[in-house]
């Protein structure tokens, strides 16, 4: 049977974004990264999320930054803009601003100047998803201090403000209860460390961290773990268990900084990140080479 694949299904890779040594972005490394990830197997790329330290830039560098991707994209590679904000009409702009420069969808934060209650949550979507795009929800509730609980999430689907979340809390527990309240909802995967269990329980996407540093090996799990097939998802586990202590960095406070070392282990541009993000520790700096080496030893790319 077809599967009618929205663009916010796939791997959309939450997209590290390639700084200079004096902390400018390199643009042209970020093109060229845009065709790495579609050569390698990746549906779509999803820039200006917390990953590609969207806070960390300019206005004129955050709108370039969507701009360049769009450009970059081949045919039938997602452009999925974040556009994260304090509030509700700073969001819609950069929402605007994505429809103008030819994105597909935005992913989308609830407001995050403190911890909004649901009717402030609710406008604030209702608003974004004026600018006419697909918005697809960010539910991070560790940073935000809002988190988005299953059943807002499906009455702001019912209101057709959003078209699916991607779900950071890792816990899988979540996807059963949004697919009960809202059976058409579509989940995509938040943490890469928990692959396995949210493509088990309906996953249709996975805006995922470490793809930016082994795209192969990251979209054959994702699609092993979301066939349906028990015979793929024993496979599944065996890459899953090799992977996982490289996975879970994406779920660290040092997330950023711990895909682009990974990123330059591999033979890719991660490069420093902007601050207040420092270098990080010796001793973590060796824990995450190690567990990059580890992987690429066992033939993980």
């Amino acid at each position: 049977m077809a599967i009618d694949k929205k663009p916010w299904h796939g791997v959309l890779v939450a997209s590290a974004l390639p700084f200079n040594d004096d902390l400018s972005v390199n643009y042209d490394k970020f093109a060229e990264h845009v065709h790495f990830l579609a050569e390698n197997g990746c549906d779509g790329i999803a820039p200006n999320g917390s990953l590609g330290e969207y806070q960390n830039l300019t206005p004129e560098e955050r709108a370039k930054v969507i701009e360049v991707a769009v450009d970059a994209a081949p045919e039938g590679f997602v452009v999925m803009a974040g556009t994260g904000a304090y509030g509700a009409l700073e969001s819609r702009r950069w929402a605007d601003q994505a429809a103008e420069a030819g994105a597909q969808a935005v992913m989308q934060l609830p407001p995050n100047t403190y911890k909004a209650n649901d009717e402030q949550v609710f406008a604030h979507y209702e608003e974004v998803a004026k600018a006419g795009l697909p918005v697809v929800a960010y539910n991070n509730p560790q940073d935000t201090k809002v988190d988005l609980k299953p059943a807002l999430v499906a009455r702001l689907h019912e209101a057709g403000f959003i078209v699916g979340i991607k779900e950071f809390t890792g816990d899988a527990r979540r996807s059963y209860e949004i697919k009960e309240l809202a059976p058409e909802m579509d989940i995509l995967i938040g943490t890469d460390d928990s692959v396995l269990e949210v493509g088990i329980a309906g996953a249709v996407g996975w805006v995922a961290g470490y793809p930016n540093a082994i795209p192969q090996s990251t979209v054959e799990l994702y699609r092993l773990s979301t066939s349906g097939r028990a015979e793929d998802w024993a496979k599944a586990r065996e890459m899953y268990v090799d992977l996982h202590p490289l996975l879970r960095w994406d779920t660290k406070t040092e997330f950023v900084e711990s895909i682009k070392l990974s990123m330059d282990v591999v033979g890719r541009y991660g490069g420093p990140s902007r601050p207040p993000r420092l270098p990080l520790a010796d001793d973590v700096r060796a824990k995450i080479i190690a567990d990059t080496e580890a992987v690429l030893a066992k033939g993980y790319k």
